[in-house]
């Protein structure tokens, strides 16, 4: 197989560059890639340098395991985003119906959406037509533009285009300093063209996804797609299975959706990192200890008139052995749930 790329390098540091995929152009030889190039209409390209588009072997390719007939998922590495990994830390799926195909989360930059593309190109040739992004974080989201350009519909949470508007620099400038300018060419924040307030209906063709909008939990923007013909829930980062929960919501909130979760007709889920498919509800049971133990020091500390920033230092620690990347998430976790609590 044979795909069309742009040699891309940055303004003021030519050496810097990377080959962007233009998708749509695969083709089995060469010379029926560049004769499909031939005809196309490129977009131009703001803030860099293009090179002319040219032909080349298929590149790098994300690997995916089938968990169901017709359902896909990654499984991201746990870790934070960095150059070793280019952004490749959330589990990712896609779903392929009759008609068309959905993708589950796109990674935390274009290259991670560029090698998601690729895999689903290897397994069908239908028409991707619809992005659903679980939540706002970067490590969800930041591979979205590749999909975009195929004209995918995005599907978000009814509140996701204000979170991105607000975050998007930072998201852009954190993430592209972790992974490197290099390797994050090409990576911008693609806002939803589908709001979902409450729930909605996905028609692959011969498949429904149920994606489902939820009150403050994990974030303030979660969904979950429940594919029906298998019963299979995504549930982005509401559940996390190895990695520490990472709080960007509401404790509370948190807790009372997961309550609700576990009275679902699932009994299979893709959590937002690890697994990737978990039984349901028992994977939840990790995740309620851990949030169960965050509220109970958090309202102890609260009591005793233990400042915040010594709160901080100890709320959650009974919980360290039990999962990676604490250090990182718990004390965001710790001042998140003492803020909430702190006034209950």
């Amino acid at each position: 197989m044979f795909e069309a790329v742009i040699a891309l390098c940055l303004i003021g540091a030519p050496q810097m560059c990377r080959d962007v995929l233009l998708p749509g152009y695969e083709a089995s030889s060469s010379d029926a890639c560049v004769e499909a190039l031939s005809t196309a209409e490129l977009p131009p390209v703001s803030g860099f340098h293009a090179g002319q588009a040219k032909c080349r072997p298929l590149g790098p390719v994300a690997a995916f395991t089938q968990i169901a007939p017709g359902v896909f998922v990654h499984r991201g590495v746990i870790s934070d985003a960095a150059s070793e990994n280019q952004g490749d830390v959330a589990n990712i799926g896609f779903v392929i119906g009759s008609r068309s195909i959905a993708v589950i989360d796109t990674g935390g930059a274009r290259g991670v959406g560029e090698r998601v593309y690729r895999a689903i190109r290897q397994r069908s040739d239908l028409p991707i037509s619809h992005v659903i992004l679980t939540h706002m974080h970067p490590d969800h989201v930041l591979g979205t533009s590749v999909f975009a350009e195929t004209g995918a519909e995005i599907l978000g949470h009814a509140r996701l285009t204000d979170a991105l508007n607000d975050r998007a620099e930072t998201y852009l400038d954190t993430f592209g300093g972790r992974i490197g300018a290099a390797a994050f060419i090409g990576t911008s924040v693609i806002l939803p063209t589908i709001e979902i307030s409450e729930s909605q209906t996905i028609d692959l063709g011969g498949r429904a996804l149920e994606v489902r909008a939820w009150p403050t939990a994990h974030s303030t923007t979660d969904l979950t797609v429940r594919d029906t013909a298998s019963g299979i829930l995504f549930t982005g980062d509401l559940v996390v299975d190895e990695q520490t929960p990472s709080l960007d919501g509401s404790l509370i909130g948190w807790q009372a959706v997961l309550a609700e979760m576990a009275a679902l007709d699932v009994s299979q889920v893709v959590p937002g990192h690890g697994g990737p498919l978990l039984d349901w509800p028992e994977a939840s049971a990790p995740m309620l200890r851990y949030l169960g133990v965050l509220g109970a020091d958090t309202r102890a500390a609260i009591a005793e008139g233990v400042s915040l920033g010594t709160a901080a230092e100890t709320i959650g620690q009974s919980e360290a052995e039990n999962w990676q990347l604490f250090d990182l998430f718990n004390p965001r976790n710790a001042i998140i749930v003492y803020t909430e609590l702190e006034w209950e």
